[in-house]
C-alpha cells in the first residue's frame, strides 16, 4: 500500500466545522508536505476549485497550479498529483505548464484529470460547462493533445473542441512517454476516459466490496480494450484514528452532525451533474470525497485491518483526508503505517 494525502487547500475537510486550525495558505500546505514527506508519504493530491466548496464559496483557497510549482521546488521524493480540468485549460499550455513543473520536481509530478461537475463555478470562472457526455467528449480530446504533445516531435490536430498546428514541445517531461495520469469516473462516458487514455484510476471512498467490484470492472475494461494493465488503483478516505473505538466514534458524530449548510453550495451540482453509482446524502458529504464511505475509523488495529482488506480488494493507494491534517498525518504515520505492516507479516507467518 502505498499512503498519500489531500492538500488543505480549503482551510480542512468537513464541512459542519468552521475553524479546524489549518488555514488555506502556502506556508501551512508548505510545512504540510515537508512533514509528510519526512514521515513516510508517497503521494499528494492538490484539488482544483476556483471557489471553495468545503467551507463555503465566501472564503479563502489557494489555487492548484502555482501552488504545486512552488512545493515541487521545495521538496525532494513526494509525487505532486495535480488536479487539472479541461474546461478551464488550454491543452497545449497545460502540456507546456506539466512539462516544466515535472523538471521542476526532477519527474514528480503527475495529474489528475477531472471532467468537472460544479456548473456555478463555471459560470463564475468562464469555464465552459456543457452536457456531462459532452464533458468528457472534451476531456478525450484534452489528454489526446496532451499525449501527442508529450510524445511527438511536432504534433498537429483537428478536434470538435481544440485544433493545433504543427505544435512544438520542448523540453519534453521528465517521465517518459509522459508523467502519471489519473482519473475517476463513475459514469460509462467517464470509464471510457479511463480504459482508454489514463495510466492509473482513482476513485472516491467506498467500502470494501464497493471497490473490489469497481477495481475488477476497470481491469476487465482494460483487457476487453486490448490495453496494459493500470500502474495504481486510489481511493479517497477520510481518517479518524483514536485510543479507544469509543473516542474515534465521538469524533465522527461530532463531524457529521450539521449544523451550517454554508458549505453545502456545490452539493445539487455535485450530485444532479455528475452521473454518481451511489446516493449521496448530506451526512456523507459532511467530509469531502465520500470520505466516510471506507470506514478508517477507529483503533490504530481497526484501520490498520480494514487497510488490509482494501489493499486485498485491489487498492493499493490511500489518498486520505484528516483534520487537522498535520497533527492526523503524524498519528497516522506512527500507530496505523506500523500496525498495518504489523498485521500483514503476522498473517504472511500464518
Amino acid at each position: 500500500m502505498r499512503y498519500g494525502f489531500w492538500l488543505p487547500i480549503f482551510g480542512g475537510w468537513l464541512r459542519n466545522i468552521e475553524d479546524e486550525n489549518m488555514p488555506p495558505t502556502f506556508d501551512y500546505a508548505k510545512k504540510v508536505i515537508q512533514s509528510a514527506e519526512e514521515w513516510g508519504y508517497d503521494t499528494t493530491l492538490i484539488a482544483e476549485l476556483y471557489l471553495n466548496d468545503i467551507k463555503g464559496i465566501e472564503e479563502d483557497s489557494i489555487e492548484a497550479w502555482s501552488t504545486a510549482a512552488a512545493l515541487a521546488a521545495v521538496t525532494e521524493k513526494i509525487e505532486i498529483m495535480t488536479a487539472v480540468r479541461p474546461l478551464f485549460h488550454n491543452p497545449a499550455v497545460t502540456a507546456k505548464m506539466a512539462a516544466t513543473i515535472d523538471h521542476i520536481s526532477n519527474g514528480r509530478f503527475t495529474l489528475n484529470v477531472v471532467s468537472g461537475w460544479w456548473a456555478e463555478e463555471a459560470k463564475q470562472y468562464g469555464g465552459d460547462f456543457t452536457e456531462h457526455d459532452e464533458r468528457y467528449d472534451r476531456t478525450t480530446e484534452f489528454l489526446e493533445i496532451l499525449k501527442g504533445l508529450w510524445t511527438e516531435e511536432t504534433f498537429s490536430y483537428d478536434g470538435k473542441f481544440y485544433k493545433l498546428e504543427n505544435t512544438k514541445l520542448s523540453p519534453k517531461p521528465v517521465q517518459r512517454p509522459n508523467p502519471v495520469l489519473y482519473a475517476g469516473g463513475e459514469s460509462d462516458k467517464g470509464k471510457q476516459v479511463v480504459t482508454s487514455l489514463c495510466d492509473s484510476y482513482v476513485i472516491h471512498g467506498h467500502t470494501v466490496d464497493e471497490a473490489e467490484a469497481k477495481i475488477s470492472d476497470m481491469k476487465e475494461r482494460r483487457r476487453a480494450a486490448g490495453c496494459e494493465p493500470l500502474q495504481s488503483f486510489g481511493m479517497a478516505a477520510y481518517v479518524i484514528c483514536r485510543d479507544t473505538e469509543e473516542e474515534a466514534q465521538a469524533e465522527l458524530e461530532r463531524i457529521t452532525t450539521v449544523k451550517d449548510t454554508s458549505g453545502y453550495a456545490g452539493f445539487k451540482d455535485f450530485t444532479t451533474k455528475s452521473q454518481l453509482e451511489q446516493q449521496i446524502q448530506l451526512q456523507d458529504y459532511s467530509v469531502s470525497n465520500r470520505g466516510l464511505r471506507p470506514n478508517l475509523v477507529g483503533t490504530p488495529e481497526q484501520i490498520a485491518k480494514q487497510i488490509l482488506a482494501f489493499e486485498e480488494a485491489g487498492v493499493d493507494l490511500l489518498l486520505l483526508q484528516c483534520s487537522p491534517q498535520l497533527e492526523e498525518l503524524e498519528r497516522f504515520s506512527k500507530q496505523v503505517m506500523p500496525k498495518v505492516e504489523e498485521l500483514r507479516a503476522s498473517l504472511t507467518n500464518i
